[in-house]
């Protein structure tokens, strides 16, 4: 029987995780300092808002790239989970200790942080591929984020944050995913031909 996208993904999902989940600490470490090198392919982030993600089950750690972009005067945000279907943006100074325990594991601002729609996002993934398509947790919440903010004509750079380990040969794409601008791994930046005049 062939396989359906949502089962390829489901396939492809499971077996890139077991993959990154071997990743050891001092790997794991250099990775984040390795992502925070590659800050200035974003160009000018001053002022822009940048949505990051807390790490969670074994996801390379953006927080480092977040501060150094904080410091280059961009305005953080966090990803807040509203229900089962959406996900919001609120404003984040950087303080761990203005977060809040949330659902799976994660972090958020509290409910009184400021609502904010990013310019760039930093997208967590279970898996990419040469054509920067990603692969999510299979909640949807980043796609219906994403197509919601492209509904009011805001289109945000989208960044990939992965392991290199976690490029496969080919993600099923449908017709709801977006393809991501540039992917930045412990290996360095992936760029999209078409994405440099859009930085």
């Amino acid at each position: 029987m062939t396989e359906t996208p949502q089962q390829q993904k489901a396939r492809i999902r499971a077996d890139v995780l077991a993959r990154r989940a071997d990743i050891g600490t001092e790997a794991q470490t250099a990775a984040a300092v390795a992502l925070v090198a590659q800050a200035g392919m974003l160009g000018l982030v001053s002022g822009r808002a940048v949505s990051g993600f807390w790490p969670i089950r074994g996801e390379i750690d953006p927080l480092p790239l977040m501060a150094h972009l904080a410091g280059e005067g961009a305005r953080l945000c966090l990803p807040v989970v509203l229900d089962a279907q959406t996900l919001v943006f609120r404003a984040w100074t950087g303080d761990p200790d203005a977060l809040v325990p949330a659902r799976f594991g994660l972090m958020e601002p509290r409910p009184e942080a400021e609502p904010v729609r990013p310019d760039i996002m930093l997208v967590p993934l279970a898996a990419y591929d040469g054509a920067f398509n990603r692969i999510g947790y299979g909640a949807g919440y980043y796609d219906r984020a994403i197509a919601a903010m492209e509904a009011e004509n805001h289109q945000p750079l989208l960044v990939g944050v992965a392991y290199a380990c976690q490029r496969v040969e080919d993600v099923p794409a449908e017709p709801h995913d977006r393809p991501l601008a540039m992917v930045f791994t412990d290996a360095g930046t992936e760029l999209r031909p078409d994405t440099e005049g859009a930085i």
